[in-house]
């Protein structure tokens, strides 16, 4: 597995009761998955020469990020290495001038977006929005089924949502800007930037599947993902409330991203649940992702599990719900470096509470563990998994 961080870690976990070697490519030893892998090398995954040695003798590559560049991956390929996702599934989730481009093209619903030049164009991209559409280059005025304007110029214009196309992460590479003036920022980089409409949306929601080499595919429960500062902050499995037939509906759209896309492992398609009911696709990742953390504990087969047999193009394991409400509340560093000493209080106070960290350094506002809880009763099942990630973090005290 290419990269250190704690997808890597609980995806080693995953393996172990099947007797899966497991080899590491980190950043430093001090990374979460370096901390409890056996075989760790150290290196830069940007090297070509570092990434070739590490894999010769490896039957499969995976990953726990997106950011190995994707000319490596075909030299990977070329050697004979299997590269799972491969290269050109993954580019889908490594640029998004790229997922638009494809997911527009499959005809998949997704906020108006286009790439533009500066913040003149970004400006000229929020009039549109607003106004009433752009002619595309066949002369027939775009629609926003397709990523396009719409005919009766329905939209907001200001403000926009600026990306880079390439390394955004957890708010990081996104600005909503209001003006031309505060579009400046994301051209600093100089690298392409991807604009879309902002999209006005009831929740966040997420599609989890996994799908193998043969194309057999399984899809996990549509979930609510609430988000804090742009960080995930706490998962909801199902997304309450949500219409059977519109959850069945992103379902089969992620089966069906899978499938054009040819991914291999896991995938997870973050949504937008828009106010008048309809799902539009913000973002991709293949990878294990925060969404699905909540399997571990509240599924029969959890994400890790299941990414695991996909890459290793194994049958995949059940994906159903084990109990009726399954709450996934990140952990957040604080002010109190010592989050172990919080566990008494705990696990005494809820014994069925499960926790992961990731034994990380703790910073403040930095993602060092999560936890889950299950039971029947949402209302009671959110309280438990807020106090504890409250109490770890050092916000809550009694």
């Amino acid at each position: 597995m290419v990269g250190g961080g704690q997808l890597a870690r609980m995806t080693h976990e995953a393996g172990i009761p099947l007797g899966i070697k497991f080899k590491l490519l980190s950043d430093t030893p001090q990374d979460s998955a370096a901390q409890v892998v056996s075989e760790v090398v150290v290196g830069d995954y940007r090297d070509l020469d570092t990434l070739r040695a590490f894999a010769r003798g490896c039957d499969v590559i995976t990953f726990d990020h997106e950011h190995v560049p994707t000319a490596h991956l075909r030299a990977l390929e070329a050697d004979g290495i299997p590269v799972r996702p491969g290269p050109d599934a993954l580019v889908h989730a490594q640029d998004k001038g790229v997922m638009r481009a494809k997911l527009d093209a499959i005809g998949v619903p997704c906020p108006r977006h286009r790439i533009v030049s500066g913040p003149e164009d970004a400006a000229r991209f929020a009039a549109e929005v607003a106004g009433d559409g752009a002619m595309g280059p066949d002369g027939v005025r775009e629609s926003p089924g397709e990523g396009r304007w719409p005919a009766d110029g329905s939209g907001g214009g200001f403000p926009v949502v600026l990306k880079t196309v390439r390394g955004g992460y957890d708010g990081k590479g996104v600005w909503v800007v209001r003006s031309s003036k505060e579009a400046e920022e994301p051209f600093r980089a100089g690298v392409p930037v991807l604009a879309e409409e902002k999209v006005d949306f009831a929740r966040e929601l997420a599609a989890n599947i996994v799908r193998s080499p043969h194309g057999q595919a399984v899809a996990y429960s549509v979930v609510e993902s609430i988000q804090v500062d742009g960080v995930c902050d706490t998962v909801i499995a199902p997304a309450p409330g949500l219409d059977p037939e519109l959850a069945g509906h992103a379902q089969e759209l992620a089966l069906r991203i899978g499938q054009e896309l040819d991914v291999v492992g896991h995938l997870a398609v973050e949504l937008f649940e828009t106010a008048d009911g309809r799902i539009l696709v913000n973002e991709l990742a293949m990878r294990p992702h925060n969404s699905g953390h909540w399997t571990q504990d509240g599924a029969i087969t959890s994400q890790f599990a299941n990414h695991v047999r996909a890459v290793l193009d194994l049958p995949l394991g059940d994906p159903r719900p084990r109990a009726r409400w399954t709450v996934m509340a990140n952990v957040l560093g604080g002010d109190y470096p010592d989050m172990y000493s919080a566990y008494l209080h705990c696990m005494a106070r809820d014994p069925q509470l499960k926790i992961h960290m990731y034994g990380k350094d703790v910073k403040p506002g930095r993602k060092v563990g999560h936890v889950n809880t299950y039971g029947d009763d949402l209302a009671e099942v959110r309280e438990r998994a807020a106090h504890a990630a409250g109490y770890l973090r050092g916000t809550i005290t009694e």
